[in-house]
């Protein structure tokens, strides 16, 4: 069968790195890809929101199946288009991607359906944030209502941050319409855990845990980034846990979005806090997430198509996902200055040492293919991800790794994956 991946990123590499695996797949193409996925799949010069070219280039080479790994096109229509178009699509459909694309909506959906999250506030004026700042108890959080790369949360640790925060997000519109409308929730302290499920409408599976490194520099401090590296499984993530995220979360998610008429199928991303009080959810995506899928994926055991095929067919109970009994890490290599400024086009050295190395991975995230060799084209340019039949042999094997591979400007936490000691 012939496979269509819509993206360019980490994520959609360590997708089609699964995908290739697949005895089922015999052609992958990626639209618009890098130079990493070009490795394994015909990469076509497609942007990810040019949906009349994608739903054309799919009809033209007769995909079987295309997988939608972005936030931006899932959040914009692009499944409703190729399924209008009669093409077979895995993601959800705009109203239910909602889900991640309005985060005053996802914070009404837990309210109503009585699912634990922070308490909060949504606002579209500024004016009446600052008022409400005002009895607000500090730290805070604020939170762009739409999709700004995973950059438009703010905590913010005194009244004056705050309303500088409103300011920032409201008024001079740093993440852009994202911040027209703007959540103020309690701050919440605890582990963060990130929690991936595969969704059919009605039944979920939940993958492997794992937690994201967001901050860009060592001890969890500078700027939020799209994440600077992750590990899996979670060792705060314990049985207790778990049992109570399937009985007041995840499921209880899918059914609301059925109940508001939204069915979800895909795959929903639950960011939790696991505070004194117990998990609360801190978000949802609508997809995987990126670098969380450079080390679930590569622990998955199942064929990915068939786990994909049961979502679209509504199937998904019969599908028993396992995963390795071992672990896996993730070290980006960013560009230096990332996420704020940073320069592009770094030949990149020492990919090949990753060939042919069993347990080891090198996701490309922002790189491209020219005449003089693959180059540095992002803030994050490549996900080295490791396993280990522990955490701690995994982050061992994953920082000996990125030893292996570099360019200039070349930029990692040295702490990914440190709270492991504490567990």
């Amino acid at each position: 069968m012939k496979v269509l991946i819509v993206g360019s990123g980490g994520r959609e590499h360590a997708i089609a790195a699964s995908v290739a695996k697949s005895p089922q797949v015999d052609k992958i193409y990626c639209a618009p890809g890098n130079a990493g996925i070009g490795q394994i799949a015909e990469c076509v010069p497609i942007g990810a929101m040019e949906f009349g070219k994608l739903v054309a280039f799919a009809r033209e080479k007769a995909v079987d199946l295309t997988i939608v790994g972005m936030d931006d096109p899932l959040v914009g229509g692009l499944v409703d288009e190729m399924e209008a178009a009669g093409l077979r699509v895995f993601g959800p459909r705009k109203n239910a991607a909602i889900l991640e694309g309005s985060k005053a909506f996802s914070k009404d959906l837990m309210k109503k359906y009585n699912i634990p999250t922070a308490s909060y506030e949504n606002f579209d004026d500024p004016e009446k944030a600052l008022a409400y700042l005002e009895t607000s108890k500090m730290p805070v959080v604020l939170k762009a209502d739409g999709l700004a790369l995973g950059k438009g949360v703010l905590i913010c640790q005194t009244l004056e941050e705050a309303k500088e925060g409103v300011r920032t997000i409201m008024e001079e519109k740093k993440f852009g319409e994202a911040g027209s409308r703007m959540v103020v929730e309690e701050f919440m302290t605890g582990r963060e855990v990130s929690v991936l499920s595969f969704v059919d409408g009605k039944t979920i599976q939940i993958m492997s845990s794992a937690q994201d490194h967001k901050r860009a520099m060592d001890g969890d401090t500078g700027l939020n980034t799209g994440g600077m590296g992750t590990f899996s499984p979670s060792p705060f993530y314990t049985d207790e846990v778990d049992a109570f995220c399937r009985k007041y979360i995840y499921q209880a998610t899918v059914d609301a979005m059925a109940a508001e008429g939204r069915p979800f199928k895909g795959v929903i991303f639950f960011g939790l806090m696991l505070t004194e009080d117990g998990p609360r959810v801190l978000e949802y995506n609508a997809r995987f997430g990126d670098p969380e899928a450079q080390v679930v994926l590569p622990r998955m055991k199942n064929d990915i198509i068939d786990v994909v095929n049961a979502c679209i067919d509504g199937t998904l109970d019969r599908i028993d996902l396992v995963f390795e009994d071992n672990a896996a890490v993730c070290v980006v290599l960013a560009s230096e200055g990332y996420p704020v400024s940073y320069e592009k086009g770094f030949l990149i050295d020492g990919l090949e040492n990753f060939d042919g190395k069993e347990g080891y991975y090198c996701f490309h995230a922002g790189t491209k293919r020219t005449q003089e060799g693959i180059v540095t084209n992002g803030g994050r340019v490549l996900g080295v991800t490791a396993k280990g039949q522990d955490l701690k042999e995994a982050r061992a094997n994953a920082y000996r790794a990125t030893e292996w591979v570099s360019f200039a400007n070349k930029y990692m936490r040295n702490d990914i994956g440190k709270a492991i000691d504490e567990a």
